[in-house]
């Protein structure tokens, strides 16, 4: 039936007619039937002489195989050496017939020599040939599920790495998870540390009492609708708004105690509305989204205001009253002026429940207690703001300086602040507070306060050795420099003395409309001219002018709050020229580096070109 005749007859023969088996393997597309194991199929017929043969055969077959892998791996190693990707190919198959040669080649010797059933052989070979034959596992040495040393080590190994990808991934987006949470701003985080020594020059700013200067900015939301929003309460804005300095090591009270916020605009609730005074409202102002701020401020500092007062909003720059370390609120003391468009708004618009944006703080009139052992605190009326901000703080963190805080009001009924002050008096043996009343009535007075104004003699009183101290005086204009003249009579240095003033002697807005009337200068005046490249407008620029007053005339719209180089609302780019700036603390050393320039400061002798 099986036998492998001439005629080629039976089911695994290769007779020349190609008929049976033979011919459905070639159609299928299997390889051409080898003639060995077809003659396996008779072995227990067959003479010694014929087993001898196959025998022989089988032997070559292997002699032949082993030839073939030889020669294609010396191929393939060559081939891999120079890249030769087809040559690799076709040495791997000739290493593939060889390894098929010398299989079946042993597997027929073996049938022989160990008396193996050949039908079981044949058919073995024939599952081979169809692909049917399971892969075999080896047998020897250590497995794992079915797998050797080496194959669960590489397993093992890409194990391994997965994991890591996955835990290098998880990390990653638990990261950003933590940054989005900061932008946020939901909780503390790491803050910079401001400078150790505050500038020596004076750095007059508004504080509390209101400057007037128009400018165009998003309007404010005071609606109680908008107290309703989830959104978030801040977004970037082109204005740097915090604190400078490198990290400290270690938390403490001249970091903040919360992440500075930079380049922040963010809307804050009213939370809050105290009577301080008849004239004097203190408001608090907590996050819209009611967990902590969304930024830290350093004590003495300010932060601006957008207030949609008459047909373009303003903005207002207030010192902040309360201490950093009260990380849920912060509170500005404002004084109603009548003239003042901003506090004006706030005492007869502006209610508890309302939205108001905010600029996040900035300002380098600081006392953090670490820039000397001791300070004089010396304030003029809605003055004490700041200085009230520093006490806050010092009292809060514990700090063992003396502080010696004087006030100058009028009389017992604009006294800002008195009951806290009294407390925290009883409370902190180092605060030694000192008050001078210039209107108390005669027959009136009250203990422990001076009847009159400040003078040399009660300052030498008050303070000992305070031509050794750090003094900020914060006030109405007149009262510093009164203040200045008194420190420098009694020997205090002046890069010991630290001034902020409500702004410039004249109001901003008086001024711009007197100069928009001359829209060209006397000749006579003329020394130099500016150009304002991306408005196409120039005009002439006479040395007592800043290009800010310059820009108003001929309506170039310049961004403003303070108008006395605190704020940094007023940075243009110099594209050329050279120019002067009497302050010039709104400006980063990043910013100047860059040829940033405060417009409301920036004053020259010859032609400049200003990106505005």
């Amino acid at each position: 039936m099986m036998g492998g005749g001439k005629g080629g007859g039976g089911m695994m023969g290769g007779g020349k007619g190609g008929g049976g088996m033979g011919g459905m393997m070639k159609k299928m597309g299997a390889p051409k039937p080898k003639d060995l194991y077809p003659k396996l199929m008779d072995l227990p017929d067959l003479p010694l002489e014929e087993r001898a043969q196959i025998k022989q055969e089988a032997h070559q077959r292997m002699v032949n195989g082993t030839a073939l892998l030889a020669e294609g791996l010396d191929e393939l190693s060559t081939a891999t050496a120079r890249n030769d990707y087809p040559t690799m190919q076709t040495a791997t198959a000739k290493m593939r017939e060889g390894l098929a040669q010398f299989e079946s080649g042993l597997a027929a010797y073996r049938a022989i020599a160990e008396g193996k059933a050949p039908r079981n052989v044949a058919m073995r070979w024939f599952k081979g040939e169809m692909n049917l034959l399971r892969p075999a596992s080896a047998n020897s040495g250590f497995t794992f599920f079915g797998m050797t040393v080496f194959h669960t080590s590489v397993m093992a190994s890409l194990l391994a790495f997965m994991a890591a990808m996955v835990a290098m991934y998880f990390f990653k987006m638990r990261r950003a998870s933590m940054l989005l949470k900061k932008l946020t701003t939901t909780g503390p985080a790491a803050i910079t540390k401001p400078e150790k020594v505050a500038s020596p020059a004076p750095t007059p700013r508004a504080v509390a009492k209101s400057i007037p200067a128009t400018s165009p900015a998003p309007s404010a939301t005071t609606s109680s609708a908008a107290a309703t929003e989830k959104a978030d309460c801040c977004h970037e804005s082109e204005v740097e708004c915090a604190a400078d300095g490198s990290e400290a090591d270690n938390p403490d009270i001249s970091q903040g105690l919360l992440r500075v916020a930079k380049r922040k605009l963010c809307r804050l609730k009213v939370a809050r509305i105290y009577q301080e005074t008849a004239d004097v409202k203190t408001f608090r102002l907590v996050a819209c989204h009611g967990g902590a701020l969304p930024f830290s401020y350093l004590p003495g500092q300010f932060m601006t205001l957008t207030l949609p007062t008459g047909e373009k909003p303003i903005r207002r720059s207030y010192t902040i009253s309360s201490s950093p370390t009260q990380g849920y609120y912060c509170e500005m003391t404002v004084k109603r002026e009548d003239q003042g468009a901003g506090s004006r708004y706030l005492h007869d618009t502006v209610k508890e429940g309302d939205m108001l944006e905010i600029q996040a703080p900035s300002g380098k009139f600081i006392f953090t207690g670490k820039e000397a052992n001791s300070v004089v605190l010396i304030s003029g009326g809605v003055g004490i703001t700041p200085m009230m901000s520093i006490t806050r703080a010092l009292t809060d963190m514990g700090w063992l300086g003396d502080i010696y805080f004087i006030v100058a009001c009028r009389d017992p009924e604009h006294f800002i602040y008195e009951s806290e002050l009294t407390s925290l008096l009883q409370r902190h043996p180092n605060l030694h507070l000192h008050v001078a009343m210039s209107r108390m009535e005669k027959g009136k007075e009250i203990e422990g306060y001076h009847a009159g104004r400040l003078s040399k003699e009660i300052l030498t009183e008050w303070v000992p050795d305070i031509a050794s101290k750090w003094i900020h005086i914060c006030g109405a204009p007149q009262m510093m420099d009164a203040t200045k003249a008194m420190l420098s009579e009694l020997g205090v240095p002046k890069d010991k003395i630290h001034s902020e003033s409500f702004g410039s002697q004249q109001k901003p807005r008086a001024k711009a409309a007197q100069r928009k009337e001359v829209k060209s200068p006397p000749p006579t005046e003329v020394a130099a001219k500016v150009d304002f490249s991306t408005s196409g407008k120039s005009t002439q620029l006479p040395p007592d002018e800043t290009i800010l007053e310059a820009a108003e005339r001929v309506d170039v719209e310049i961004d403003n709050s303070c108008r006395v180089g605190m704020c940094g609302l007023c940075t243009v780019k110099l594209l050329s020229g050279q120019v002067t700036m009497e302050a010039d603390d709104g400006l980063d050393p990043d910013d100047k580096a860059a040829g940033i320039i405060l417009a409301c400061q920036a004053k020259s002798t010859g032609d400049v070109t200003v990106e505005a």
